[in-house]
């Protein structure tokens, strides 16, 4: 909602969120964009909450994506980031921020040499979550073009997380198998899955053997949009289809589905305290 895909029509957005009964998780992607979140989630309140982090796909120069970061003359990368660890923990500070993320490994189009820094920061995001006392939002994606252990973001993030984690939190967007996914929940982390629910079954069998408990649903917006809005920019209402296909899958009403769902967030994010 802070990206710049919502700025011709954001307050639209958040009344469509809200008529839909929507609540939602306003994640950073750089100091920029985590600073704009907590803004946001600080002026509307209610059901909207803030994560504060820098991707790493962000730690160094990567693609410049629009959608998120805005024209600005920017050419087709953004510019790479340090991560700051102050600036960060006083926006964490916030009662609107929730959790710490997205953080993580993303080996798609990774640079060799980049490997070693986003593990850096990503021990240094889980320590300050570890300060905060704040659950972990994690990002996480294998390579596309390479092979065997140098493709394996998940097995090299679970190593991570055993040797220095104290918190918990989430796997968003979650794409590996029910091995991999075992891992996570074994470490006490929910999986949450997107609009890919409504056209593919990739996925289909982590969903079905995941407990009701464990599993939460988003929308990674403006990406990923589900049926039967596809081709259109995604949004927070959106969210519904992801819960009308996870029940599906589960056996259950989209009802029963959409209740557990709150439940699960509550607990994971703490939002009853």
């Amino acid at each position: 909602m802070q990206f710049a895909a919502y700025d011709a029509d954001r307050d639209e957005v958040f009344v469509r969120a809200r008529e839909a009964e929507v609540g939602m998780n306003l994640v950073g992607t750089q100091l920029d964009t985590s600073r704009a979140a907590v803004e946001c989630a600080e002026k509307e309140m209610g059901d909207v909450y803030a994560s504060v982090a820098l991707h790493p796909v962000h730690t160094a120069k990567s693609y410049h994506d629009e959608k998120e970061l805005g024209g600005e003359g920017k050419a087709f990368t953004s510019r790479g980031e340090k991560f700051d660890f102050a600036a960060y923990e006083e926006l964490g500070k916030s009662d609107r921020v929730i959790a710490i993320g997205e953080c993580g490994l993303d080996y798609y189009r990774l640079e060799e040499d980049t490997k070693q820094l986003q593990r850096e920061v990503f021990v240094q995001h889980i320590e300050l979550a570890n300060k905060l006392g704040k659950p972990l939002m994690l990002h996480i994606r294998d390579g596309a073009h390479q092979s065997g252990s140098d493709a394996n973001a998940y097995k090299d993030a679970l190593e991570i997380l055993k040797t220095h984690a104290k918190v918990q939190g989430d796997v968003h967007f979650f794409a590996g198998n029910w091995d991999i996914a075992q891992q996570f929940l074994n470490l006490g982390f929910t999986l949450s899955f997107t609009g890919v629910l409504t056209f593919t079954h990739d996925y289909d069998e982590v969903v079905k053997n995941t407990p009701l408990d464990m599993l939460l649903t988003e929308t990674d917006a403006p990406y990923i949009t589900p049926v039967p809005f596809r081709g259109q920019r995604n949004e927070p209402m959106h969210v519904q289809e992801v819960v009308k296909a996870m029940a599906g899958i589960k056996g259950i009403t989209e009802e029963a589905m959409a209740a557990q769902i709150i439940l699960n967030s509550k607990r994971i994010f703490r939002l009853d305290k």
